[in-house]
């Protein structure tokens, strides 16, 4: 069997379970299943595969049939400029969190040397583009589990800045090590509620790192009381929030000391992430 043959097989798998990035899905399972990129397979339709290597394309397709997040399958996902390993242990990166460290470059423009901790650091795609990107920045990492920071340890590793990253297992309400310029955040924020109505694809990431709770917001409340015990006068607080959370954030980092620097919107245009400085 040949690329063309086997990608079309694959495609109408996928489609025939709903799944509506089919094409692009199945090209990206054969690249891994082949070892190859995105152009060897559309410049080499043709070519024949051997059969066990079909079977392995086979089962990808069967796994990403069942919703499980392509991410997950190839077990990689680019975010920002570099590719992050990432499993079932870990959310995966979305482009709309770029913003995130945007606003981290801008503000930091002409700063070195500062001392930044992300606050659940999952696969480690904020804090380690920071790093990547400032080279004489400190980065601290703190999760609640150590499969989390097993696979930020890996992601610094591969990305060569595991020199200037220390990791903790902790929740927030214990974390009480080190006082910080920056503190950068993503924060579970997804009511209780509406976590069983989101897209299949999301019941396969970790609970923990979605679940903000009743209204949303358990989380952050304790994400930002802890730091404004851990930031340094004038330290920046950069989160990111829900696209409805806007107004009730600002008010709970005004009570807590915090000055609100402005509101940044994603790649569809909704409020994603709030600057903040301590007064």
């Amino acid at each position: 069997m040949n690329i063309y043959t086997a990608l079309k097989k694959g495609q109408s798998k996928l489609r025939n379970n709903n799944i509506s990035s089919a094409q692009l899905d199945s090209e990206i399972l054969m690249s891994k299943a082949i070892r190859k990129d995105k152009k060897f397979i559309t410049l080499n339709l043709n070519k024949e595969i051997k059969k066990k290597v079909f079977s392995y394309f086979e089962f990808l397709i069967s796994e990403r049939a069942k919703n499980k997040p392509i991410a997950y399958i190839i077990k990689k996902k680019g975010f920002w400029k570099y590719d992050f390993f990432v499993n079932k242990d870990v959310l995966i990166p979305r482009p709309d969190t770029e913003v995130l460290i945007e606003q981290v470059l801008k503000i930091t423009k002409n700063k070195n040397k500062l001392k930044i901790l992300d606050i659940g650091v999952g696969s480690g795609c904020i804090l380690l583009s920071i790093l990547k990107e400032k080279k004489n920045f400190i980065g601290v990492g703190i999760d609640l589990t150590n499969k989390s920071l097993k696979i930020s340890k890996f992601n610094s590793q591969k990305l060569r800045v595991n020199n200037r990253l220390s990791l903790y297992k902790s929740n927030i309400d214990n974390f009480h090590t080190g006082k910080y310029d920056l503190i950068v955040s993503n924060p579970p924020y997804i009511k209780k509620d509406v976590l069983k109505c989101l897209e299949k694809d999301i019941n396969y990431e970790p609970k923990h790192a979605l679940d903000g709770g009743f209204d949303g917001l358990s989380e952050m409340r304790k994400v930002i009381d802890k730091s404004s015990k851990l930031i340094k006068r004038k330290g920046y607080l950069i989160l990111e929030i829900g696209f409805d959370q806007k107004n009730k954030v600002k008010r709970i980092l005004q009570n807590r000391g915090f000055y609100i620097k402005k509101v940044v919107k994603d790649l569809s245009n909704h409020d994603r992430c709030i600057v903040s400085t301590k007064i």
